[in-house]
């Protein structure tokens, strides 16, 4: 898949696709059953599928203390959609040259004399251009002129309800996992890049590799979770949050390997969460948060003797 970032890196050569635009935070079920019907519609008219997202999320501009958390970060969208069969992925950064455009200026400059759009999916609630003045309907009546295809998306149901990145939001902020895993249709993950920490969890004898979190997480708490270092996943435990006992500042994936010896700085980690313990708690001296990791880790090792995939230690 090409990542496209920004206007002026399109070139000619992407004048031609079918297109759909949204968040895409996710990439759950019903934004899957999108981009069938996009794959679809590329295959029908011979063209590559394009996806189109805004980076930062509009809401995290105009209103941050009303934005939703993130479920991916946009390195894992990215990574979603590639797996999903997009061929572009064209991330806008949402600036105001984008929100006062105007909804005409929008799709004539845009959609029909950049990115040659032949069809497009979109949502009856999409809203787009200066003041959000653009509609479905503002959509619908260019199609003539621009002789284009505009279709809407398709409502994905589970369990009785619409398929949600705001559902997704509330299984992780409940800890249920399993939930979201059936609205993502996978288990919920993250990655990111291990940088250097304060060395507190190798302070406690259980040495934690250190993913920034740049935006505010969906969940908190500790976890079990298998960590892909890129040789496939091993057993491990997780505890994303502010760390309430050292009086965190920042969001932080912390993730310590079962067994595991070796230097992960500067290693892309894929984490993968399996199971909810508990949520984060402030302890009375750092002796009283030792005792509560170890009991976690020993909880960890239990799960995954019980599912019947604890590994033996490897180096790296």
């Amino acid at each position: 898949m090409e990542l496209i970032r920004g206007q002026h890196n399109l070139k000619p050569r992407h004048r031609g696709c079918v297109a759909t635009i949204g968040n895409f935070d996710g990439v759950h079920l019903g934004h899957q059953c999108i981009l069938r019907r996009l794959r679809e519609a590329g295959a029908r008219l011979g063209l590559p599928t394009l996806v189109m997202s805004f980076e930062p999320h509009p809401l995290e501009v105009f209103r941050p203390d009303e934005a939703p958390a993130r479920i991916t970060p946009l390195r894992d969208k990215a990574r979603a959609l590639e797996a999903a069969g997009v061929n572009r992925f064209l991330c806008l950064p949402f600036r105001p040259s984008i929100s006062s455009m105007a909804p005409q200026t929008f799709i004539e400059d845009l959609l029909v004399r950049r990115l040659g759009v032949q069809f497009l999916i979109v949502g009856d609630d999409f809203r787009f251009g200066h003041r959000r003045a653009g509609d479905f309907t503002t959509l619908q009546e260019a199609t003539d002129k621009y002789g284009f295809e505009l279709e809407r998306t398709p409502t994905f149901e589970l369990d009785g309800a619409r398929a949600s990145s705001t559902r997704v939001r509330e299984a992780l902020r409940r800890g249920d996992l399993p939930g979201a895993e059936r609205l993502l249709g996978h288990p919920y993950e993250l990655s990111g890049r291990v940088i250097h920490g304060d060395r507190i969890g190798r302070q406690l004898g259980f040495p934690t590799a250190n993913i920034r979190l740049r935006r505010h997480p969906p969940m908190s708490g500790i976890l079990v979770a298998d960590v892909d270092i890129g040789d496939g996943p091993r057993p491990g435990i997780a505890s994303m949050g502010n760390r309430p006992t050292v009086n965190g500042k920042r969001a932080l994936l912390e993730v310590y390997l079962l067994d595991f010896n070796g230097n992960l700085y500067g290693r892309h980690l894929t984490v993968t969460f399996r199971d909810w313990l508990r949520g984060q708690e402030r302890y009375q001296s750092l002796e009283a948060l030792r005792v509560q990791i170890a009991r976690d880790v020993e909880y960890a090792r239990l799960w995954y003797r019980r599912n019947g995939v604890l590994a033996e230690a490897r180096d790296d």
